[in-house]
C-alpha cells in the first residue's frame, strides 16, 4: 500500500523535474509585430486599475477556502481549505505552460460563411508565455501590457476548480484531485473560456453569447462538473455534520465580496465608466441576494442565519457575474432577488439533497449561474445582446448555448472522474473517511 502511495507522488515529482528542466532550456521568441503595440498605446491608468484588480480576484481563492472550510465538519476543515489552496500552485503552473495558449492563443475551429471561429486556442503560440510581454496585443488588450492580460485571466482559471471542491469534501483523495483540476482546467476550462471570451470564440463571435465576467466559464462550468462530482463519488458515510467555524465562513465571504469587485469590475479591462458601472451592480445584486435569503428563509419557517446570509450573498455575486458591465443597478436589484429564491429552493430540494453535494455547490453556483446566464439574455443592453435588445432569436441563441454548455461541462468532467479513478482511486477509503480527511490525508488537526 505504501509503494502504491510513494508510486503516485513520484510521478508527479517527476512531472515537476520535467516541467523545470524544459522551462530552462525553452526558447523564447520575439513578439510578432502584427499582434502587439508599442509602449506609447499603453493607459496607465489602465494598468493601475488591472494590477489592483488581479490582486483583488487572486484573495478569492483563500477567501473561497475559509468559506468552504468553516462549513465542513472538525475532522476535514485543513483538507477543505487546501484543496481550494493548491489551486493557485497546480493551475498557475498549467496556465503559463499550455492554458494561456489554449484559452487565447490563435483559434482553432472550422469556417461558416466564410467567417473562422474557434473552439481552443493553438497551444504553442503562447506556451510558456511565450511572447507574453509588456506590449498591449492589439486584439486582446490594447491599453495593458499583455502579460498583466494573462495574469488577470489566470486567477479566473485558478478560482474555477476551487468552486467544484465544495460538492465531493469530506470523501475525495488528495492526490487524485490534483490530478482532476489538471485536467479540467486543460479539457473543461480552456476551450470553454476561449470559445466565449475570445474574439474569434464560436460561442461569443457566432452565437453572440454575453458573459461579462464569467457566469458561464466560471460559474455555470464548476456548477455542473460539482454536480457530477457529488454523484460520481457518492454519498459520504456520515452525511450528518455541524458547520465547524461559522466565523470562517463570514470571513470568507467578506473575502470573495471584496474580491468579486475584481472579478466583475475589472472585466472592462479598463479603468472606465463600465467598470464603475460593474462595480455597483455586483454589490447591489449581492445585497439583495443577502436580504432576499434571509427574508425567504423566515417565511418559510427557517431561522435568519449567519450561514444563510452568507450563501444569498454569494448567490448574488454569481447571478450578477455574466451581466454585471451589461446591466443597470435597479436591474441588479432583481437579479438578486430572483437568484437567491431559486437558489434557496434548489438548495432545500429534497432530490438534491439525495445526490449529497457536500456544500451545495450546484445549488449556488450552478443555478445561480444558470440564472445569471438567463437573466443577462433578457436583459443585456446593447444591440442584439438580449430579449429586450434584439428579440426572441437573440434569446433562443443564449438558451441553446445554456443547454449545450450545461450538457458539455458535466458530461466532460463525468468522464475526467472516470479517467482519474482508472489511475487513482478518487475517492478515499471508509475507514480514512471515518478518521476524517485532515489526518489521514495530511497528518494535521484543526483544533
Amino acid at each position: 500500500m505504501k509503494s502504491k502511495i510513494k508510486k503516485r507522488w513520484l510521478i508527479s515529482f517527476i512531472i515537476m523535474i520535467v516541467l523545470a528542466l524544459v522551462a530552462v532550456f525553452w526558447k523564447t521568441e520575439s513578439p510578432s509585430k502584427e499582434l502587439f503595440g508599442t509602449e506609447g498605446e499603453l493607459v496607465y491608468a489602465d494598468i493601475a486599475w488591472l494590477l489592483t484588480a488581479s490582486c483583488l480576484v487572486l484573495l478569492m481563492t483563500p477567501g473561497l477556502s475559509f468559506f468552504y472550510g468553516g462549513m465542513v465538519g472538525k475532522k476535514n476543515v485543513i483538507s477543505t481549505m487546501l484543496q481550494s489552496f493548491i489551486s493557485l500552485g497546480v493551475v498557475s503552473l498549467i496556465w503559463v505552460v499550455v492554458g494561456f495558449s489554449l484559452s487565447f492563443g490563435e483559434p482553432l475551429g472550422f469556417t461558416i460563411n466564410g467567417n473562422h471561429y474557434g473552439i481552443i486556442g493553438n497551444p504553442l503560440q503562447f506556451a510558456f508565455f511565450d511572447q507574453v510581454n509588456g506590449l498591449p496585443h492589439l486584439e486582446l488588450a490594447s491599453s495593458i501590457p499583455f502579460v498583466l492580460f494573462a495574469l488577470f485571466q489566470m486567477k479566473f482559471a485558478v478560482i474555477t476548480p476551487a468552486i467544484i471542491t465544495g460538492s465531493f469534501a469530506e470523501r475525495v483523495r488528495f492526490v487524485a484531485y490534483l490530478y482532476f483540476i489538471a485536467l479540467f482546467t486543460i479539457f473543461i476550462y480552456t476551450p470553454l473560456c476561449h470559445m466565449v471570451w475570445h474574439p474569434q470564440g464560436l460561442l461569443g463571435a457566432y452565437f453572440g453569447i454575453k458573459d461579462f465576467a464569467g457566469g458561464t466559464v466560471v460559474h455555470m462550468s464548476a456548477g455542473f462538473a460539482a454536480l457530477a462530482g457529488a454523484l460520481y463519488l457518492g454519498k459520504r458515510k456520515n452525511k450528518e455534520h455541524i458547520p465547524t467555524n461559522i466565523p470562517f465562513v463570514l470571513l470568507g465571504t467578506g473575502m470573495l465580496w471584496f474580491g468579486w469587485f475584481g472579478f466583475n469590475a475589472g472585466s472592462s479591462l479598463a479603468a472606465n465608466g463600465t467598470a464603475a458601472l460593474a462595480f455597483a451592480t455586483t454589490t447591489i445584486a449581492s445585497a439583495s441576494a443577502m436580504m432576499t435569503w434571509l427574508f425567504f428563509d423566515r417565511i418559510q419557517g427557517r431561522k435568519a442565519s449567519a450561514l444563510g446570509a452568507c450563501i444569498g450573498a454569494v448567490v448574488g455575486l454569481v447571478a450578477i457575474t455574466p451581466a454585471a458591465g451589461f446591466v443597470t443597478i435597479p436591474q441588479s436589484i432583481f437579479f438578486g432577488f430572483i437568484s437567491a429564491i431559486l437558489s434557496n429552493l434548489a438548495l432545500n430540494w429534497k432530490k438534491l439533497k439525495e445526490i449529497d453535494d457536500t456544500l451545495d455547490v450546484f445549488a449556488c453556483h450552478g443555478v445561480g449561474g444558470i440564472m445569471g446566464m438567463i437573466l443577462t439574455a433578457i436583459f443585456a443592453q446593447g444591440e442584439n445582446a438580449s430579449l429586450l435588445h434584439g428579440g426572441w432569436g437573440v434569446f433562443g441563441s443564449h438558451m441553446l448555448v445554456l443547454i449545450g454548455v450545461s450538457a458539455f461541462t458535466f458530461f466532460g468532467s463525468l468522464l475526467l472522474y472516470r479517467v482519474v479513478n482508472w489511475f487513482i482511486p478518487i475517492r478515499v477509503s471508509e475507514k480514512s473517511e471515518l478518521i476524517g480527511l485532515d489526518k489521514t490525508q495530511h497528518d494535521e488537526q484543526f483544533l
